[in-house]
């Protein structure tokens, strides 16, 4: 596995973030993440702005190449059809993001409702479960992808704990977190783009 690219894809996803929060997501060792992230500082390929990582305008062509090279390594055809089954799957996990913001239309929903939230809970379990298959096919097709089935079992694990936030709270390791985070490594692994996706209506 290239933990230069799992690294720098990360660092691209989340803006700023810090290493210790890398390590946490990749299941990379502390050490491990810290040799890499020296590396690439040295190489002009990442800035440390007051321990909060973001990826320079290098990083960003070493990263697109480093996806190239990649899925050069990935078998396509499977990997397009891997992607069509995420796409539906995909579609229902975003319905039930909304549904867990909103209720209704456009009421927001505060979470004051303990039933109507234990019922979004109950889909995503559903969710989680049917989507295990596919997930680890996807995992066989690309190995970097193997850190994902451990992250969403955390976040729901501690969405099982009583701790809601989650779910679909942005700047931890969230359920939607994860989730997003996949799509966009799908993308780059099918040889798509955002822009593309988000015209097909696919992107979150």
């Amino acid at each position: 596995m290239n933990d230069k690219l799992q690294i720098l894809q990360l660092v691209r996803l989340r803006g700023r973030t810090a290493a210790a929060d890398v390590a946490a997501s990749t299941g990379l060792s502390t050490d491990s993440v810290d040799s890499v992230v020296r590396e690439l500082c040295d190489a002009g390929l990442v800035q440390d702005l007051r321990g909060r990582l973001k990826l320079t305008g290098d990083g960003r062509v070493e990263l697109t190449e480093l996806i190239a090279a990649e899925r050069e390594d990935v078998d396509q055809a499977q990997m397009s059809a891997a992607y069509h089954d995420f796409s539906s799957v995909n579609a229902t996990f975003k319905q039930l993001v909304t549904d867990w913001q909103l209720v209704g239309e456009d009421k927001p929903n505060d979470h004051t409702d303990a039933a109507y939230d234990a019922a979004v809970i109950s889909r995503l379990e559903g969710v989680h479960t049917d989507f295990r298959p596919l997930l680890e096919r996807l995992t066989e097709l690309a190995p970097r992808l193997k850190m994902y089935p451990a992250r969403f079992d955390a976040a729901l694990t501690k969405i099982r704990d009583g701790d809601h936030s989650w779910l679909a709270r942005p700047l931890i390791d969230s359920y939607h977190t994860a989730w997003f985070e996949l799509h966009e490594d799908l993308i780059g692994l099918a040889g798509l783009t955002r822009a593309e996706e988000a015209a097909a209506g696919r992107a979150q």
